[in-house]
């Protein structure tokens, strides 16, 4: 199967959808909020729900990525992973869950380019 793509139920005559890719490399496809509260980082220009918690005003890692490098996503980028992903976490991941999902993030963006 296509890495873009997630496959729900059997691995062949079952639903697909299509993995929404974002500027980080996390899937909004996996997201509870998106199509609720959240239409994802490309719809809001990097502003998706969650930045009015962390008292920001755009996501860093899209802030950078998309409006000060001129990138499509984080896997074009030499300095790929650095501290605007390790700056904000879910708070209820523990530290073993953050550093998975950070990883799966960057796999996904290392086999984008």
């Amino acid at each position: 199967m296509h890495p873009t793509l997630l496959s729900r139920g059997w691995e062949y005559g079952y639903m697909v959808i299509k993995k929404i890719e974002t500027v980080c490399g996390y899937s909004c496809s996996d997201c509870d909020h998106h199509g609720n509260e959240c239409q994802g980082c490309g719809e809001t220009k990097g502003k998706p729900f969650w930045t009015m918690f962390a008292s920001v005003e755009c996501c860093p890692v899209y802030d950078c990525c998309v409006n000060e490098r001129k990138q499509p996503h984080c896997g074009k980028c030499p300095d790929l992973v650095c501290e605007r992903f390790t700056r904000f976490k879910d708070p209820d991941r523990s530290e073993e869950e953050s550093r998975a999902v950070l990883l799966e993030m960057e796999l996904e963006l290392r086999d984008r380019k």
